[in-house]
């Protein structure tokens, strides 16, 4: 799908990038090249996010990237980094049917109509989805002015980016895209499960540090998505009070022994369960089409004991997916066995990768 913030001089099609996921707890990275139609993983980095108060600085964030690039050991000189839902804006809007560059213009200017709220200070990106093979145009009826559309619209305040443009090139990178991340498991799913995409009724739910995000797909058009507020630290930390153990303790257990404290773990994943599985009843009723499969992905997907509570609290088969299974992995040797481990995390930089590529 890709939802690119675009730069003032987009530069030509790339055939290879270094894409970054900005988590809470750890920053993901991927370096992947492109030959025609097919991709390749390079390699890859799971690194401890800068520590910060507050928002982290454009020095700070440079020093990071650099750290990033030394782990990489590759040759990849652009970058792409997905932003967290706290820092971007994601919204399905009605805009009159324009080229990209007007709606972006219009949205900066007058984004209270189409939003539903200011957004001063903001830069926006559109996608316009493809229309469903079951729309048919000739039972609409005219209307006078332009025609409206839908359009999934992005938006980042313009300070940020230039923060993270500074920090990229202070890193020695050429600055490509910033996109969300709640599109990243979007893009990356779209080239890892192309039939499940294009046909069917599947819901996302990637559980990232701070928050849980699920997106309901139809056919390959984003119809839904929430964001919510619980995600692998609040779990985490609520084990580790309920345990009365250290929070590393409990990060340990929650994914590697989580079915010796099942019955402690229930109590923690059903809230989330029932959010999600409000979310998946709002869009069945509002489009009278079932959810027919629900993939999972975050260091949390990684569990089979937390898998399985989400099932039974949203009565769909929920399955972890692993966003690299359509690329050659041409990884080092010493990262090969820790890609089956980290890949569930990974969702999110490589879709910022194929965004961009």
């Amino acid at each position: 799908m890709g939802l690119p913030f675009t730069t003032p001089k987009a530069p030509k099609r790339r055939d290879h990038i270094v894409a970054v996921d900005l988590g809470g707890r750890t920053t993901k990275a991927v370096c992947v090249q492109r030959h025609g139609d097919s991709f390749k993983l390079t390699s890859f980095s799971v690194l401890d996010a800068p520590v910060s108060d507050k928002t982290v600085s454009a020095e700070l964030l440079a020093d990071h990237l650099k750290t990033i690039s030394s782990s990489l050991e590759g040759r990849c000189k652009a970058m792409t980094i997905a932003i967290s839902t706290a820092d971007s804006v994601v919204r399905q809007a009605d805009l009159p049917s324009m080229p990209i560059e007007d709606m972006r213009m219009v949205l900066k200017n007058n984004g209270k109509t189409y939003l539903q709220q200011d957004y001063p200070n903001h830069t926006f990106d559109c996608h316009v989805p493809a229309m469903s093979p079951t729309d048919d145009s000739k039972e609409k009826p005219r209307t006078s002015g332009l025609q409206k559309q839908k359009v999934l619209v992005a938006g980042a305040r313009s300070q940020l980016l230039e923060e993270l443009q500074e920090a990229m090139k202070s890193a020695g990178y050429i600055p490509d895209h910033v996109l969300p991340n709640l599109v990243g498991p979007i893009n990356s799913f779209e080239f890892a499960h192309p039939e499940e995409f294009a046909n069917e009724v599947v819901a996302l739910i990637d559980i990232g540090f701070s928050g849980t995000t699920v997106s309901l797909l139809q056919q390959g058009e984003l119809l839904m998505s929430r964001v919510l507020a619980t995600g692998s630290d609040q779990l985490t930390s609520d084990l580790a009070e309920t345990m009365g153990i250290s929070y590393a303790e409990a990060e340990g257990i929650k994914v590697g022994m989580a079915g010796e404290v099942q019955g402690q773990l229930e109590s923690l994943i059903g809230p989330l369960g029932r959010e999600l599985r409000a979310s998946l009843d709002f869009y069945e009723h509002q489009n009278d089409r079932p959810v027919s499969k629900v993939y999972v992905s975050g260091g949390a997907a990684k569990s089979e004991v937390i898998l399985q509570m989400l099932r039974a609290e949203l009565l769909v088969e929920c399955r972890p997916w692993n966003p690299t299974s359509f690329m050659e992995i041409a990884v080092p040797p010493q990262q090969a066995a820790e890609l089956e481990q980290v890949s569930p995390q990974l969702a999110v930089a490589v879709g910022a990768a194929m965004a961009t590529l």
